[in-house]
This record gives C-alpha cells, sequence and structure tokens, in this order.
C-alpha cells in the first residue's frame, strides 16, 4: 500500500494489510502497526460489543478516528440483527482525501457498505444518520471533556491517544463522567493496560479486567459499570 501524505495526517499500512493513520500533530498512530483490523476487532468487537447481549445497544465511542470501529460494529449488527445507535466523539475530523482512500470495505469484503462508510464520515455533526436496520450514527465534534453524553449506555470504545499523548483523558475525571451514564452491567474497553489507568477506572467504581491485547501488545483492560 502506498503511503500517502497530508499536512496533518499519513496513511501507512500495518501488519495485517489494513491502513492505520499517522498524525503528525499528536506524533501518534490511530491504529496498531501491528494489525489496525485485528486491533479493533479484538478490543472493541470481541470485548465490548460482544459482551452486551442486547437486541437494542447505546455505544459511546471516544475518538471516530478512521471510521474503523464503526463499521465493524455495523457489520456485527447486520450479521446479529440488532440495533445500535452510535454516539461517536471526534475533535478532529479527516478530510475526505484521507477517509476516502481507506479501504477497509475492501479488506473485510464488505464493499457494499462502501457507501454507507463515506456516508459515515460526510455526514452531520449532532445529526442521526440511519443505515439500514442495523446503526444509527451520531457523530459529536467537540472535546471529549466538555461532550455531553447520553444516558442508558451499554458499552464504551475508549480509542482516544495513549496515556502518554493524551493523559487529561485517561483521568478519574473522564472515567467517572462515563461511569455515570452506563447502565450496570454495562462495559468499557480500551487498548491500554497501564497501572495508572486501570487504578483510575477502579477508584471511580469500575470493575476491571486485564485481558489478552490484540497482535503486538500482551494485555489490554475491560471495565464493567
Amino acid at each position: 500500500m502506498k503511503k500517502v501524505a497530508d499536512q496533518e495526517w499519513r496513511i501507512e499500512p500495518s501488519a495485517d494489510g489494513s491502513p492505520t493513520l499517522y498524525s503528525h500533530h499528536f506524533k501518534s498512530h490511530f491504529h496498531s502497526i501491528h494489525g489496525a483490523i485485528q486491533e479493533s476487532e479484538h478490543v472493541f468487537i470481541e470485548h465490548c460489543l460482544q459482551r452486551i447481549g442486547h437486541r437494542e445497544i447505546t455505544l459511546i465511542e471516544i475518538g471516530f478516528g478512521t471510521g474503523l470501529n464503526a463499521l465493524l460494529s455495523l457489520i456485527f449488527a447486520m450479521d446479529n440483527g440488532i440495533h445500535t445507535t452510535y454516539h461517536t466523539y471526534e475533535a478532529f475530523p479527516l478530510p475526505e482525501a484521507i477517509y476516502s482512500q481507506l479501504d477497509y470495505c475492501r479488506l473485510l469484503d464488505c464493499e457494499d457498505l462502501k457507501s454507507s462508510f463515506i456516508q459515515m464520515h460526510a455526514s452531520s455533526w449532532d445529526a442521526p444518520l440511519t443505515i439500514g436496520d442495523h446503526l444509527t450514527l451520531v457523530k459529536h465534534q467537540e472535546d471529549f471533556l466538555q461532550a455531553d453524553f447520553p444516558e442508558g449506555v451499554h458499552g464504551v470504545y475508549f480509542d482516544a491517544f495513549g496515556p502518554g499523548t493524551q493523559p487529561e483523558l485517561w483521568n478519574e475525571e473522564m472515567f467517572e463522567r462515563l461511569y455515570g451514564v452506563m447502565e450496570k452491567g454495562a462495559v468499557l474497553s480500551t487498548y491500554s493496560s497501564k497501572g495508572d489507568v486501570r487504578r483510575a477506572m477502579q477508584s471511580v467504581g469500575f470493575e476491571v479486567e486485564k485481558v489478552p491485547g490484540p497482535p503486538g501488545k500482551r494485555e489490554m483492560l475491560v471495565a464493567f459499570r
């Protein structure tokens, strides 16, 4: 895959052949270089969405980014006959010149969803986008710390840049806000396994487990309300 440059973002191949992005501003990758699709499927689908067990699900995603997690959630919802209301928060949305080149649909053998994937990125902020019977996407362009989260949340994809890059998002204040809008039994998953993150989650009431991580990462965290 050819590297594609932009003022802020650069598309790079990861080890499983799927693209990740590099942010020049944050000096960080959006997805693991060891496999973008593999990481998202493992961390957010397997260890969050699959654990919920409801037919009507409300999700929060911290960091819309490439839209890969939303696409995988749509595929899961279609395959399992569920409906997901997907609230995603992003302060720095990608330009069309970048997101139009992300070939996740081809790699996931779901070319029929390519137009839906583009719609996810191009849709208006704070306006629900309904995709078939299985996903209602609501994008919010705002600072995560100031965001007005919905109530009755069943799952949280915590996919911000890492604690070393955005430490202000990985603290008790942030996790307390999320804990307060989550249903009893709801689940939060993240790729991080740092002790400070685990302790911040536990201090606001989460029950936290360390589980095996995706390729290239030994462990990750799953937290329960």
